[in-house]
């Protein structure tokens, strides 16, 4: 795979921009930003990425593998909330916005000590 991204650089920068894109809005991004503030955010970007890109093809480092590690555990994670906040809806219990559903009977005091 490393000499397949050596052959292949642009797909190679084009694969961490996006992989650091998906990072930066599923981490990082609390709100809505300006327009000019999210120009320098995404050129900031642009140039780390292209800074990456160098580590992967000069040291190489394996910084596309890692980045996709990262993003599969994110989209696990993801996946693993979906389906929590679904069998919750099945319950018909109300869900928050963490899907853990142990915070949630803590909250509304549904513990078995305080029913007995």
């Amino acid at each position: 795979m490393q000499q397949w991204l050596e052959n292949h650089p642009l797909i190679t920068y084009i694969l961490i921009f996006v992989f650091l894109v998906y990072v930066y809005n599923k981490v990082f991004r609390m709100r809505k930003l300006p327009l000019l503030k999210d120009i320098v955010i995404y050129l900031t970007m642009a140039v780390g990425a292209g800074i990456l890109w160098l580590f992967q093809l000069d040291l190489q480092l394996p910084i596309v593998i890692s980045l996709g590690v990262a993003v599969a555990l994110m989209l696990t994670v993801r996946i693993r909330y979906w389906q929590l906040d679904r069998e919750a809806r099945k319950k018909g219990g109300n869900v928050q916005k963490s899907g853990n559903t142990a915070d949630n009977e803590l909250q509304s005091g549904k513990t078995d000590s305080t029913q007995a």
